[in-house]
């Protein structure tokens, strides 16, 4: 398989995230060339049989790996600082393939109670079917990380900022209590992306990624990641991805490696445009609270500041005020459909502002315990901010903002 040995070293990520990939192919394309195929053909019987046995030697079936979906993995791996990823169908697919990878039957998880929803279901609900069980626990008191593990306890996982209330952890302490009970630390960064956060850099032993969200940046596909040593992602999960088949396909592969050209221009801009939208949903009368971690009244923000390069991100979350849950739903609903700019959608990472309802979305599925243990109330409304002009998102949250004392 090809390289990039022709780079020099030392060259900034946002070199990396445009330089970073496979090699041309004997035509010389400066774009990267899409290799939409299941199989190779191989020149002899000796070489397919030799590369059967090594897949490093080359490519023969697009499950066990393809030069698009390489390409992508390079990249990524380059961005994150990591020494190898390795792609997967989406991200909750790579969150499974942690999990067959690391896991067995009789040990135990320490994750976040405020994680996306989907990955407590998995967690707490799916992998308790085969033994494993996962104790949530606070995402900011670490304390409270340190009473949870156990003597059979072989994984710590984070998301920082979590989805949606944009709480942090400290990575390097628990990266630290992890490593002193003989277990690793995985991170989710899809909200911080490489470009404002690097986990490995901070202790973690993997980084996880949604593709789908911000290194694609448009919404178009779906596509996730692990990234991390060499010997995990060769020897752990990559013979148990060909077995399993949750593999990233080539189209996928090739639309978020040319997404993450721009990643970088992308969330800054789209972080500025957060910041300014979050200081005004500070002041407005009818929000309750605001969660963005790159204001001060946030509880985190020292520790968001230092782990994400003194920037905040894109995604706000912010609670409407109200007298009961059935009157903050009403209410949050009444905003959410007040838009017109904002689409009504549960992704993020994506150049369009998205608005949604993450109680009755992205954490619907949850119990109402689930919820509330989650800070996943009623009245709250998430907004993934995009590249549109500030301004123009800002008088679009006002236009219902301003009459909901009326619902």
């Amino acid at each position: 398989m090809s390289s990039d040995q022709s780079l020099p070293p030392g060259l900034h990520p946002d070199t990396l995230a445009v330089r970073v990939g496979i090699d041309p192919s004997q035509y010389g394309e400066n774009s990267e060339a899409l290799y939409l195929t299941s199989c190779f053909v191989q020149p002899d019987a000796e070489t397919s049989a030799q590369r059967f046995a090594q897949p490093d030697l080359g490519y023969t079936y697009s499950r066990t790996a393809n030069p698009s979906v390489t390409a992508f993995e390079r990249r990524l791996a380059a961005l994150e600082g990591a020494e190898a990823a390795i792609g997967t169908a989406t991200g909750m697919s790579a969150i499974l393939l942690m999990g067959l990878g690391l896991l067995k039957s009789g040990d135990h998880v320490v994750c976040s109670r405020s994680m996306f929803g989907s990955t407590i279901r998995l967690l707490g609900g799916e992998f308790g079917k085969f033994g494993v069980e996962t104790t949530f626990v606070s995402q900011t008191d670490v304390a409270e990380w340190q009473a949870a593990v156990r003597p059979n306890t072989r994984l710590l996982f984070a998301e920082t900022p979590t989805n949606p209330l944009t709480e942090v952890c400290d990575i390097a302490a628990l990266s630290k209590m992890a490593h002193a009970a003989g277990a690793l630390l995985a991170v989710d960064n899809v909200f911080a992306t490489p470009v404002l956060q690097k986990p490995l850099a901070l202790g973690a032993d993997l980084v996880v990624h949604s593709g789908t969200k911000f290194l694609d940046g448009q919404g178009r596909v779906m596509a996730g990641a692990l990234c991390g040593s060499k010997k995990l992602i060769d020897e752990v999960f990559a013979p148990l991805i060909r077995t399993a088949g949750m593999v990233l396909a080539p189209f996928n592969a090739w639309v978020v490696h040319k997404g993450m050209e721009t990643l970088a221009v992308r969330v800054r801009s789209q972080s500025d445009n957060a910041l300014h939208i979050a200081r005004w949903l500070e002041a407005h009368a009818a929000v309750d609270r605001v969660f963005y971690p790159g204001l001060p009244s946030h509880p985190q923000h020292a520790l968001a500041m230092a782990q994400q390069g003194g920037v905040g991100g894109a995604v706000i979350a912010f609670s409407v005020k109200a007298g009961s849950p059935s009157q903050a739903r009403a209410r949050a609903f009444h905003v959410i459909d007040s838009t017109r700019v904002c689409s009504i959608a549960t992704n993020l990472g994506d150049v369009k502002t998205l608005i949604c309802h993450p109680a009755s979305t992205s954490h619907g599925r949850l119990s109402e315990d689930q919820r509330q243990a989650a800070g996943v109330v009623q009245g709250l409304i998430r907004l993934a901010v995009g590249l549109e002009h500030a301004d123009d998102i800002r008088d679009d949250l006002a236009r219902g903002l301003d009459d909901c004392h009326n619902y």
